[in-house]
């Protein structure tokens, strides 16, 4: 069953009408272990019951309204939020457009107005720094005495650790911008990935160099300029790859390009969608004397994705 993806409470009443409803609030930036546990919890406790399980989020993030110059860079777009509440199973997403008028709600009449009149909630499963409303000033607390006024469940649910570090959305950002995004995949669940279209670029790739795709990502999270082991999902098949995050110093050197050379793919395409997959750091970008130079690191570069590969197996699935 697809997920149902509504823009306003209204929406969801004209969907569902008096159903009872299973559901978590967050940004769920990143979809990672930490939020993938919530809404499974939501998904199993909804199924028990036989009640709509759904997700309630933000878009924009509220920082970017609230305090624009501290807003966090987003690890994923919006539609691969959804997309991931549909891989869960969720039966509904809720997208609340944070503009001001949401801004200066009430927590009282946040849970009042949206969550009781709206979306009949039957019970809400959060983290336990969970906190909503105008200037946060709703928590846990809050929403458990309502909770017993008006006839709802609330259940905090325990973080996840892996390898002693608290799963977050904040941790994960970190390591994909520091270059980490080896240790970004045991706290996502997968590796993470730059989705966008295909830019024709200016052609040295195939002439002097290696033949690469170049990609426009959607997100505004990239990973810290350099070289890595990835793997390319093109037209349903996924390839392994070689993708430079840089400037292109050797040459331009002028603003930052993702750009990925195929193994196995030598079409010439300039145009069309296409995901990139972070693995693995396999060096620093850095100037070289000139092409041959350059040319001799990539292949460099391509043995050592394929040594990691070759070490690590398959990858990922489509």
């Amino acid at each position: 069953m697809s997920l149902t993806i509504l823009r306003s409470p209204e929406e969801w009443t004209a969907r569902f009408g008096a159903g009872r409803t299973v559901l978590s609030i967050g940004n769920f930036d990143g979809l990672h272990l930490g939020h993938q546990k919530i809404l499974r919890t939501v998904l199993a406790r909804a199924r028990a019951a036989a009640q709509t399980a759904a997700a309630v989020t933000f878009d924009p993030h509220p920082m970017k309204l609230l305090r624009p110059d501290n807003a966090p860079r987003m690890i994923e777009t919006l539609s691969q939020r959804l997309a991931g509440f549909q891989q869960i199973g969720l039966d509904a997403g809720l997208v609340l457009r944070f503009d001001r008028e949401l801004s200066l709600l009430s927590p009282e009449d946040f849970i009042l107005r949206i969550l009781i009149e709206r979306l009949h909630v039957a019970a809400i499963l959060v983290g336990a720094n969970f906190c909503f409303g105008h200037r946060g000033a709703g928590n846990v607390q809050m929403l458990a005495q309502f909770g017993k006024e008006h006839g709802f469940d609330v259940e905090t649910i325990s973080p996840v650790e892996v390898a002693g570090i608290v799963v977050s959305s904040t941790a994960v950002r970190n390591a994909v911008a520091e270059g980490r995004v080896g240790e970004a995949v045991p706290l996502l669940g997968h590796p993470f990935s730059l989705t966008g279209d295909i830019r024709a670029g200016a052609g040295r790739g195939r002439t002097i160099l290696f033949p690469t795709l170049n990609l426009v990502p959607e997100q505004e999270l990239l990973p810290r300029l350099g070289v890595y082991a990835t793997e390319a999902v093109l037209r349903g098949s996924i390839f392994r790859a070689v993708t430079n995050v840089g400037t292109r110093p050797t040459f331009d050197g002028r603003g930052i390009t993702v750009e990925s050379h195929l193994f196995g793919f030598d079409e010439q395409i300039s145009s069309g969608a296409m995901e990139v997959r972070f693995h693995a750091r396999l060096r620093d970008e850095r100037k070289f004397s000139g092409a041959e130079e350059l040319r001799e690191q990539i292949a460099r570069d391509i043995v050592a994705a394929r040594e990691y590969f070759g070490e690590h197996g398959r990858g990922s699935q489509i």
